[in-house]
């Protein structure tokens, strides 16, 4: 066994996890994660991969990877092709402009003739309608006299006086609607919906158990602020969810658990782990920097029971 090795083993160990958890983590077989901390890098394709594999393996105990590579660097191997794939992407991006650039210039000289025809039939519009149209709107004007509409005095008043019934009628229904309104109100009070209640009833060692009250819905959102891997299943053990979140990658999953009596979810980062229940924070009942993994269950007590 190698110094690196070693190094990881006692941390894996340190923080209580298995092959099989940080197989799980990481999605490394177990037989690279052996061969990793044996110093056995035979067993890999290659040692693009043996670095590959020893920076998640690293990251996954929140080790510095640079800190790593740098303090055993006589012990892991070095590889000279990492440049590859960015150079193959630079040639391929050159092909990629070159080919779309010619397809541009077959095209301008059809749309430069598209643009002169529009250009010419808009004026002929223009000079059309100018043209015809004065002379139109002249004949009009010296065929017809403007006709005077002479409004009555008595016609006015009348209007000023329907004006006036019909802001007195209004006014009336608008105080007979606010003295129905405030009778609604007096007679319906609001009565206030209980709040959500989210109570800690028990924990030991790495477990502990949540009852969840007055809740219309059970809804479980985990956020990541740092590197994690999460596990939901229902009462009956099946999966709703199990996978790594990251500030890299993706960084928060929604569990919806309609239907469901009970949520289990374990959380192999805690201190990296935020949990919201129907928008609630979970407030952990075992400090995570005391507990790193931690098994979490959640009780629903829908309203009707």
């Amino acid at each position: 066994m190698t110094e690196l090795g070693n190094r990881l083993k006692e941390e894996r160990l340190a923080k209580g996890l298995s092959l099989e958890d940080l197989q799980s983590i990481t999605k490394i077989q177990k037989r690279y994660l052996i061969g990793i901390e044996e110093g056995n890098y035979s067993s890999m394709p290659g040692n693009f991969y043996v670095r590959a594999f020893v920076k998640q393996y690293a990251e996954a105990l929140q080790l510095n990877p640079e800190e790593i590579f740098e303090t055993y660097k006589n012990e892991i191997p070095t590889t000279h092709n990492e440049d590859l794939p960015e150079k193959l992407s630079r040639v391929k991006t050159r092909k990629t402009v070159a080919e779309g650039s010619s397809k541009i210039f077959d095209i301008i000289p059809k749309v430069l003739i598209g643009v002169f025809i529009i250009g010419a039939a808009g004026l002929l519009y223009f000079f059309f309608v100018n043209n015809v149209g004065d002379k139109a709107n002249d004949q009009i004007n010296e065929e017809n006299e403007p006709v005077k509409f002479v409004r009555s005095e008595n016609l006015d008043k009348a209007d000023e006086t329907e004006k006036e019934d019909a802001k007195e009628n209004d006014e009336e229904k608008n105080d007979e609607q606010k003295n129905d309104e405030q009778k609604t109100v007096e007679e319906n009070p609001v009565v206030e919906a209980p709040k959500q209640e989210l109570t800690a009833v028990q924990n030991s060692g790495k477990n502990s158990t949540y009852d969840l009250k007055n809740a219309d819905k059970f809804v479980v959102k985990l956020v990541s602020t740092g590197n994690t891997w999460v596990s939901v299943k229902n009462g009956s053990g099946i999966s709703k969810f199990n996978g790594m979140l990251s500030n890299t990658g993706t960084q928060s999953t929604e569990v919806d658990l309609a239907g469901e009596s009970k949520a289990v979810i374990v959380v192999g980062n805690a201190v990296g782990t935020e949990i919201y229940v129907n928008d609630q924070k979970l407030e952990y009942a075992i400090a995570p920097a005391d507990q790193v993994v931690q098994n979490i269950t959640i009780q629903y007590v829908p309203k009707n029971e």
